[in-house]
């Protein structure tokens, strides 16, 4: 089985119609080997040292819990993962062989997804610090020299992380890119079903181009797979349990923090939860 499978058009052309689903079997491998072999790395790496310190006058003002996520980003983030969740259930699990009635639940997970995606754009663009998540110059260097640092190569030791590590912000990268190719894909196929606020027309777009779209859209879901599987397995390891904690209450230890962050580059003073303090907090 190729990784796209074609079929002959009524007009003779040779069309992609979807990706080859043995790639639903290779993106959970692919992710379950990850996950194997990260836990045997983390069992034998040593604890990463941070070249900068945090004198203890600056310590003495961090409070015991650090805000983190407000309200609205909290409810956007479980309403996104259930939404995701849904799809890929509904998605997935028929071709595998678990049969049900999927393609209803699956559009309104899909529009789910679609609106909330619109919403954390906005809200991420005037209440957040839109650029908290996004890699910098910093974070690029240190990742660097943390790479020689593990082939024994001599480089100077990295800074401590801002609100987010670089590890976060490269998969919230690489989930934007999926997630929106899943997303803009399927906006644009709920046209070829019926709804109760659209009329179905399958002809706004040709064959070839049809195809492209639920290959990609195929492509971003399965890449979703192993994606959604390291997420939750980094939310379970038992020392990133007070990161997952800060999805549901909205802050961090103080021990957390003044362990693995910069109150330089993480201005807790001008936290998510005081910018979003009128809009859910």
């Amino acid at each position: 089985m190729g990784i796209v499978q074609f079929a002959r058009s009524p007009w003779g052309e040779n069309v992609p119609i979807h990706i080859g689903w043995a790639l639903i079997w290779v993106s959970a491998i692919l992710g379950l080997a990850f996950l194997i072999g990260h836990a045997i790395w983390v069992r034998f790496a040593r604890e990463e040292e941070f070249a900068n310190s945090i004198p203890a006058s600056v310590a003495a003002k961090i409070p015991n819990e650090v805000p983190r996520h407000s309200l609205v980003a909290r409810l956007f983030h479980w309403v996104q993962a259930a939404a995701m969740l849904t799809l890929l259930v509904t998605a997935f699990f028929p071709i595998v062989g678990i049969k049900f009635a999927w393609v209803e639940i699956h559009w309104i997970a899909g529009l789910a997804l679609i609106a909330s995606i619109i919403f954390h754009i906005v809200h991420a663009s005037f209440w957040l610090d839109f650029w908290s998540i996004w890699p910098d110059k910093i974070d690029i260097t240190d990742a660097m020299n943390r790479s020689k640092l593990m082939r024994g190569q001599e480089a100077p030791k990295p800074r401590r992380f801002g609100k987010y590590p670089f590890e976060n912000k490269m998969y919230h990268l690489t989930i934007v890119i999926a997630g929106l190719s899943s997303a803009i894909t399927g906006g644009f196929m709920i046209f070829r079903v019926r709804t109760p606020f659209l009329t179905r027309n399958p002809y706004i777009f040709g064959d070839m181009t049809w195809g492209l779209m639920y290959v990609l859209h195929g492509l971003a879901g399965v890449g979703l797979i192993a994606l959604i599987m390291s997420h939750v397995y980094f939310a379970l390891r038992p020392e990133k349990l007070v990161i997952t904690r800060s999805m549901v209450v909205g802050t961090l230890k103080k021990e957390q923090f003044l362990h693995e962050h910069d109150p330089e580059r993480w201005d807790i003073g001008a936290s998510d939860s005081s910018r979003a303090a009128g809009v859910g907090d």
